[in-house]
């Protein structure tokens, strides 16, 4: 422990504290359990590649270390942001001559998912001959950024963000920690308590905070009040490249969907917070007043088109306030998914190749020619009839009678059932 001490004294607080064993190791029990793939690496006795999907600061870096030093295999790490094909087969090079002498390599490649599929595909063949033993650490969801073939050849394991619990634990120990504060700063609950907050389930950030507000303190004592001042804002979980843009959408949708206003906001200012293109989200604002509510507030698709252009015009940060408030108009507008069904059969139809040929009345009369071919003759003309509507096949011969429209009895799709009833009867004769 003492070497460590010297070696990293100089090191980031969050260095410092990385776990040099797997008891040190903090969270994760739904992957450290007995038996389990991850420990039987870390213990030495598992054999396949890894990939350790999750957020920042829940240990994939420590643990690809653990399962080097466990193993007693030579620990190469590359980074994607830096390495191109040329360092990721010298490292496969120096690991086939390593593995001739009864040497085994880990190869740890963090941001695996920044790699480009050449560089992804010169591991392939490495993988699969255990020429090196692969972690790779992605905070994106392989399935969306590992190609198939290296996704095949390994276990994906998902880590979860740290728990409250576990935040307290890693800077407890931290702060008593000789690696760490050793003792030296008196750190009160409440400045715990506001670190584990703003943290957002990430140890690296809440560590960081930890050094950042120790450092501040002039007497040894670091409160709620010096956290506040030494750090600026709360972690947001998003990335806008990444499988988190896709996870808060959806969930931002699904709220809406589900007539959950708070929800709804919360994820709006998470993906404001986050800084994420107000235009996309406007955008999916006007897909969903039409997909999941349609007729039953026919205004609904009118205040998200109109929040559209507030932000268009005005941006951010004014914009949000017209996101806001079509996001609760449509939270809490009655719901109808009566428009996109309607449309989803008979686009159905169409593709089944139900698309006959259009009635001989209600064809294009306006060219010389058009009524010696029967074209646009015995049209009738609806308002010339005082209701407006009257009786005339207007759907091609297969499709008469078929309904698409069915109106729920939500919100003004109740008034409009009893409307389209009656069309129907009047119009099919």
């Amino acid at each position: 422990m003492d070497n460590v001490v010297r070696r990293d004294a100089g090191a980031p607080l969050a260095v410092r504290m990385r776990p040099a064993a797997l008891d040190e190791v903090v969270g994760q029990q739904h992957l450290l359990g007995p038996g389990s793939p991850l420990r039987r690496l870390i213990e030495g006795s598992g054999a396949a590649s890894v990939l350790l999907y999750g957020p920042p600061g829940t240990g994939k870096t420590t643990l690809a270390a653990l399962i080097s030093q466990a193993t007693g295999r030579r620990f190469e790490a590359l980074s994607a942001l830096s390495a191109g094909v040329k360092e990721v087969r010298a490292v496969i090079d120096v690991a086939r001559r390593r593995l001739s002498g009864g040497e085994q390599t880990v190869l740890f490649i963090d941001e695996v998912h920044r790699f480009s599929k050449t560089q992804q595909d010169a591991l392939l063949a490495a993988v699969e001959n255990r020429i090196v033993l692969l972690v790779g650490a992605t905070t994106e969801n392989p399935s969306f950024s590992v190609v198939s073939p290296l996704l095949s050849r390994s276990l994906v394991l998902q880590l979860q963000s740290l728990t409250e619990s576990d935040l307290r634990q890693v800077l407890t120990r931290a702060v008593t920690d000789p690696r760490g504060l050793d003792g030296e700063y008196v750190v009160t609950d409440g400045a715990l308590d506001h670190i584990i907050r703003i943290a957002g389930g990430d140890a690296r950030r809440a560590l960081t905070a930890l050094e950042a507000s120790a450092e501040s303190s002039l007497d040894g004592t670091v409160d709620v009040e010096l956290v506040e001042a030494s750090v600026d804002k709360a972690a947001v979980r998003y990335d806008r490249a990444g499988d988190q843009h896709y996870d808060v959408i959806s969930a931002f949708i699904k709220s809406i969907r589900g007539s959950d206003v708070d929800a709804a906001l919360h994820y709006l200012a998470r993906m404001l917070s986050a800084g994420e293109d107000p235009r996309f989200i406007a955008r999916r604002l006007m897909i969903h007043a039409s997909e999941d509510i349609g007729m039953a507030d026919p205004t609904a698709l009118q205040t998200a088109t109109a929040a559209a252009q507030v932000v268009q015009l005005v941006g951010l940060p004014e914009g949000r306030l017209a996101l806001a408030q079509a996001t609760i108009h449509l939270a809490t507008a009655p719901k109808s998914g009566a428009v996109i069904t309607a449309i989803g059969a008979a686009m159905a139809d169409v593709a089944a190749g139900k698309a006959g040929a259009v009635p001989p009345h209600l064809r294009d009369g306006h060219y010389a020619g058009a009524a010696q071919l029967g074209n646009a003759q015995g049209y009738r003309y609806p308002h010339d009839n005082k209701d407006g509507v009257l009786a005339q096949q207007y759907p091609p011969d297969e499709l008469v009678g078929v309904d698409y429209y069915r109106p729920t009895e939500h919100g003004h799709e109740r008034e409009i059932g009893s409307r389209v009833d009656k069309l129907r009867r009047i119009v099919r004769g």
